[in-house]
């Protein structure tokens, strides 16, 4: 086990939790209600990435981080990762469907919106890491033809971004 890893995770799940707090206060209208809330304060500040320390995810993620890149090591963590995104509905990639049927094709489900927001504050707590609250949308803005979501679950990310955005300018105009 990595002390590199360890305080990783920690930092990662700290700064989830600053980012799902801050949108707490400061845009509680992005919660229909107190049962969406509840389940996204839950996924936040308890279960989020907890199948990171699963061995398979944990061993894989420590030597692609902090190890050899080697050709196994990097093999190892592209498993690791789809476990990791099969266990976690905060990733987008958790909700594309991959149809036998060639005319069916890929097809981007619709996220519920604890999800959603979830995976917000998983995106944001790198900027909260590096302390500048903007970084998030230009990391947006550079990923975002590679985001395949639905139409529903994007309109509702980019409204949640747009409304970040708005309420940053308003405190640090």
């Amino acid at each position: 086990m990595s002390a590199k890893y360890d305080e990783y995770i920690i930092e990662h799940k700290s700064n989830v939790t600053k980012a799902y707090d801050w949108l707490c206060k400061n845009l509680p209208e992005i919660f229909p209600d107190e049962a969406v809330k509840s389940m996204v304060e839950w996924q936040c500040t308890n279960a989020h990435d907890q199948s990171k320390y699963d061995k398979e995810e944990y061993d894989a993620y420590d030597a692609y981080f902090y190890g050899n890149r080697s050709y196994e090591v990097v093999q190892n963590f592209n498993y690791a990762w789809l476990q990791h995104i099969h266990k976690n509905p905060h990733h987008w990639q958790h909700w594309i469907l991959i149809n036998d049927d060639s005319e069916l094709g890929i097809v981007a489900l619709e996220i519920p919106l604890n999800y959603i927001i979830e995976m917000i504050c998983d995106w944001w707590s790198f900027s909260w890491k590096s302390g500048n609250l903007y970084e998030i949308f230009d990391w947006y803005a550079k990923h975002r033809d590679g985001i395949q979501m639905n139409a529903t679950s994007r309109r509702i990310v980019e409204d949640i971004l747009n409304k970040m955005r708005t309420k940053l300018d308003d405190i640090y105009g």
